[in-house]
């Protein structure tokens, strides 16, 4: 089957309006045979709106794949002509761009090592200018949102219109349960800040290993994600990168019809007075939270005033031990988890020690 240009520029603005939008195919592109019958059996599954697959690929070490090269894109156009799916590259260079852009690539996206460098990102952004093609930015490596953001409004201002983002999670010290951690609260505050954009997750870079991708695709589903990037792989234990992320298309199949798919709102006037009516107790018990905490920050303003007094440090380690042990043994019988107490004390904790520090240097 064959596609024309003008078929192929519609089924890519019909993906990319769709909801959920459903991205898919290997982590990188190994052989011509591999891309093919992976995009075919992607294809035959119903559920995927767009072809991926790794060109180029950005490796941490030297002497790790670092993708196929060039030569791998005319393996994509040939997919695209035998299943009509609009595929996608990421792209790191200007000349990465311009190649993408020659093999008639119809979406492209800025990866995390990328996003992290504003020389690399501005000179992905000059390749860019004059190309009508919707470009997807992925979150960079570490948690920075301006990070992200700077990437996104440089690759706007090169007259890109159609863009997006990909939440793949961040590197974190200490995280073990993910690859990369989901910190998903960066990801709703980029959200809230770009209202406009798409916002695509990234399973499989967040979760590193196939036994999860199910449950952190959920959430993002629950966090009403615009849609879902998942690798796959016609043999994914022989892979050559990511092999333990990656799921057979019959197996991404499986897995997108046990998600539980949620709608934005409904129309019915009895479901909205009954969220209103909560929202307002949860405003009224915001603002409640609000006017305690004030008060508190008042109480650690004359501690301050005692510790300037009397020529003592303002931290005090041991009595912010106590707090967090007293803190966090009340939370879980509560019903709050340790994790979103610490994080709240040490929030609350910050914002006295800046409090207690103005009374100091006063």
């Amino acid at each position: 089957m064959q596609v024309t240009e003008v078929n192929t520029k519609q089924a890519t603005q019909q993906a990319w309006n769709k909801r959920p939008l459903i991205i898919s195919g290997p982590c990188s592109a190994e052989t011509e045979e591999q891309v093919l019958e992976t995009a075919v059996r992607l294809h035959e599954t119903g559920k995927v709106d767009m072809l991926r697959a790794g060109i180029w690929k950005p490796r941490t070490r030297p002497g790790s794949f670092e993708g196929i090269g060039t030569k791998g894109l005319p393996w994509l156009q040939k997919a695209k002509q035998i299943t009509g799916l609009p595929v996608m590259v990421e792209v790191a260079t200007g000349k990465q761009v311009e190649d993408a852009l020659h093999f008639e690539v119809d979406v492209l996206w800025i990866g995390a090592r990328t996003t992290v460098n504003p020389f690399s990102v501005q000179d992905v952004a000059d390749a860019l200018r004059g190309a009508d093609i919707p470009v997807l930015v992925k979150n960079p490596i570490n948690p920075d949102l301006e990070l992200w953001t700077g990437a996104v409004e440089r690759v706007a201002k090169a007259g890109i219109k159609q863009l997006g983002l990909i939440h793949r999670g961040f590197s974190s010290y200490g995280n073990t349960e993910y690859r990369n951690a989901p910190m998903w609260h960066l990801a709703i505050e980029m959200k809230r800040r770009n209202p406009e954009l798409m916002m695509i997750n990234d399973p499989s870079h967040i979760c590193g290993r196939r036994d999860i991708l199910l449950d952190v695709a959920q959430k993002a589903i629950d966090l009403d994600y615009d849609g879902l990037m998942i690798e796959s792989h016609i043999d994914p234990d022989n892979a050559w990168s990511d092999a333990k992320q990656q799921v057979t298309p019959e197996r991404l199949a499986e897995m997108l019809n046990s998600i539980r798919w949620r709608k934005e709102d409904v129309a019915s006037e009895e479901f909205h007075a009954a969220m209103e009516k909560m929202r307002q107790q949860i405003n009224h018990l915001d603002d409640e939270l609000m006017q305690i905490l004030s008060q508190r920050m008042k109480v650690a303003e004359q501690i301050g005033q005692y510790k300037k007094d009397n020529n003592i440090t303002i931290l005090q380690t041991n009595r912010w031990n106590s707090i967090l042990e007293r803190a966090t043994a009340k939370g879980e019988k509560l019903g709050l988890s340790k994790e979103f107490i610490t994080k709240y004390f040490d929030a609350v904790h910050m914002e006295s020690i800046n409090h207690q520090n103005k009374i100091m240097n006063d």
